[in-house]
């Protein structure tokens, strides 16, 4: 008896953790191409599963763009360097990114240029 409940809370669990395996993929983006978005940080949302960047940039045309950039996890930033605080509302910045295949003004963040001359970067690691 104790044995088939110690099964079968096994088999709960697996089947309860096959979904955190699961991970979006960035086919969304397309990685053999990077852009630079150069703008005004409107928000940067310190978040998991993925933090985000809202840059207001200028477009081609001369209107104001609203720019959402998808980065890595808080762990993975934070060994990169970052923090809460590392970019505000108001600050200057440069991001260069793997632009959303469609065209929409987005990308995943692959490295940020600070107003002060620092820059900081994210290397993506599969799992």
């Amino acid at each position: 008896m104790r044995f088939r409940v110690h099964c079968l809370a096994g088999i709960a669990f697996a089947v309860y953790a096959v979904p955190a395996l699961a991970h979006h993929s960035f086919a969304l983006f397309d990685q053999n191409v990077t852009v630079e978005v150069r703008g005004t940080v409107k928000e940067f949302l310190w978040v998991n599963p993925h933090s985000w960047l809202q840059i207001v940039a200028v477009d081609p045309q001369g209107e104001m763009t609203e720019w959402s950039i998808e980065m890595s996890a808080l762990g993975a930033l934070t060994r990169d360097g970052w923090t809460k605080e590392t970019v505000v509302p108001g600050d200057t910045v440069t991001v260069t990114a793997h632009p959303i295949r469609d065209g929409s003004p987005g990308g995943q963040f692959v490295s940020i240029l600070l107003a002060d001359g620092k820059e900081l970067s994210h290397i993506y690691r599969d799992p």
